[in-house]
């Protein structure tokens, strides 16, 4: 039976680094449905050919190509072990997704949400704008995002929450103490 954790936090908590460190440590392979998208177009197979066009448009892919796509990267391996950062994106992805998962016999281990105050997350995001030179994001753009987020996101937590998969992860503090938490939060150190 192959395993997916899922990843959940705002810009900036460090949910990026820790799935990483995830992925190197314990044998995950991180899915980026962005990542599928483009190699998709690049190699030109048929899914490529129907979301390349969307794409160029500046559209959204529709829901059933997004899980198409995830399907058929899940299904060529032969133990998933995955981990999932930035999709689910909705309510109605995340539904489909537990489909998915449960038709391809794999299990849900968690889903982490990195929680960092909002004060902090500004802080941080500040911090990497300058050192990367990024002039655009500035405080009320850093905001705006984590507004955005706050709004897109609340309905995922929401049902994680009521399907007893979420679990929360105290984002503060060093690198490693917050991957103790995480390790701690999918079942005290079952991950094999």
């Amino acid at each position: 039976m192959g395993e997916a954790v899922i990843f959940l936090g705002p810009p900036g908590a460090g949910k990026g680094t820790q799935a990483k460190r995830l992925a190197a440590e314990k044998g995950y392979r991180q899915l980026s449905t962005g990542d599928i998208l483009r190699s998709h177009i690049a190699r030109d197979t048929e899914l490529g050919r129907k979301v390349g066009p969307i794409l160029d448009r500046g559209d959204l892919v529709p829901d059933d190509l997004i899980l198409e796509l995830v399907k058929e990267e899940i299904a060529a391996m032969p133990t998933p072990r995955i981990i999932f950062d930035g999709f689910p994106r909705t309510y109605a992805q995340a539904e489909a997704l537990d489909r998915l998962l449960k038709e391809l016999g794999v299990e849900l281990r968690g889903v982490l949400l990195v929680d960092v105050p909002r004060e902090e997350l500004i802080k941080r995001l500040l911090g990497r704008a300058e050192a990367e030179g990024r002039s655009d994001d500035n405080e009320a753009t850093i905001r705006n995002r984590l507004a955005v987020y706050e709004e897109k996101t609340q309905p995922l937590v929401e049902y994680y929450a009521r399907t007893g998969s979420l679990k929360a992860i105290d984002g503060l503090g060093s690198m490693d103490e917050v991957w103790a938490r995480i390790q701690s939060a999918l079942n005290n150190g079952r991950l094999h």
